[in-house]
């Protein structure tokens, strides 16, 4: 057995011990396919005002920019697919379900933590950064080339497995490893359904998401007021949005999360429109203490909220 397999599955079983769902490898490349779709991405003003996603243009695509000497891109995803949605009040305003839990970036941080660990003392002295969405790097492109999906129309990574509502993480080092093949179908076939859904036709061509369209965009980085015209139009989303993955026929395989952190507060499942509606700022404080929806703040969800009343 040559020394970049066994290093290889080593990594492999000790992603699948921390708990990912799955772990696929890739080498450190400039990725040239990607670079004419954000420069054209980009040029459409599609990212609204997330002016962050124009920056550190060429380290979004050589990650040898982000980590002297990288070799491999290792790409994980973990699970965030809940047991029990939000109150089923019709028109109660809802939370996109990765939000459910703890935070994400904290959790996936610890276990790329300990993942880079275990490499350091299996494997000796490797230099390597753990990324989690919060860094430029295009985690589907690199989990596609590692062999972990395809992109579906709604731009989310699809396996056929389980879905798609799982977190995409990387850890970026300077090993050389056992490179896997990426997935070469596309397995969304005629299919229209995340197209004809998106309430804000955020979806202008398969695999194209306008983001200053999207309801996550309007509910999370948006800033201002919400533009009039989208009124009646977000579907009773305050904080994200899962519209398109929520009808995609592959999302029928999704499994409950085995990750006790990302269990939402026992009252967020129970609240109905008018515990919404009078939300105050202590409730918020104790429902999302170490949530992601602490990023829109408690202003941020409250006008959320009153855009929906008005709708």
């Amino acid at each position: 057995m040559d020394v970049k397999h066994r290093y290889t599955e080593r990594i492999k079983a000790e992603a699948k011990r921390l708990g990912f769902m799955s772990c696929g490898i890739s080498k450190a490349e400039f990725l040239e396919e990607e670079a004419p779709r954000l420069e054209q991405w980009l040029k459409q003003n599609m990212h609204g005002e997330m002016g962050y996603m124009e920056n550190h243009f060429d380290k979004r695509l050589d990650p040898r920019l982000l980590v002297e000497g990288a070799k491999s891109v290792i790409s994980l995803t973990l699970n965030y697919f809940p047991e029990e949605v939000q109150s089923q009040d019709t028109d109660s305003p809802k939370i996109s379900k990765y939000a459910y839990g703890r935070d994400y970036h904290f959790v996936i941080k610890d276990k790329l933590k300990q993942l880079l660990e275990f490499i350091g003392e299996e494997i000796g002295e490797v230099g390597g950064r753990a990324f989690v969405d919060s860094a430029p790097v295009l985690d589907r492109a690199w989990a596609t080339r590692s062999g972990l999906g395809w992109i579906g129309k709604n731009s989310n990574l699809i396996t056929k497995k389980v879905g798609s509502f799982f977190f995409i993480a990387e850890l970026i080092v300077d090993l050389e490893l056992e490179y896997d093949n990426p997935v070469t179908t596309d397995h969304c076939g005629s299919c229209t359904a995340c197209i004809d859904a998106c309430p804000t036709q955020a979806i202008v061509e398969p695999m194209v998401v306008d983001g200053s369209k999207c309801i996550s965009y309007f509910t999370i980085e948006l800033k201002g007021n919400i533009p009039a015209e989208f009124d009646g139009k977000l579907d009773d989303w305050m904080f994200g949005c899962d519209v398109c993955q929520d009808v995609c026929p592959w999302n029928r395989f999704s499994k409950p999360h085995n990750e006790p952190l990302f269990d939402p507060h026992p009252d967020l499942l129970k609240m109905s429109k008018k515990d919404w509606e009078e939300i105050t700022e202590e409730v918020f404080r104790e429902v999302f203490r170490k949530s992601a929806v602490k990023r829109t703040k408690y202003e941020g969800l409250k006008r959320n909220i009153e855009f929906l009343k008005k709708s």
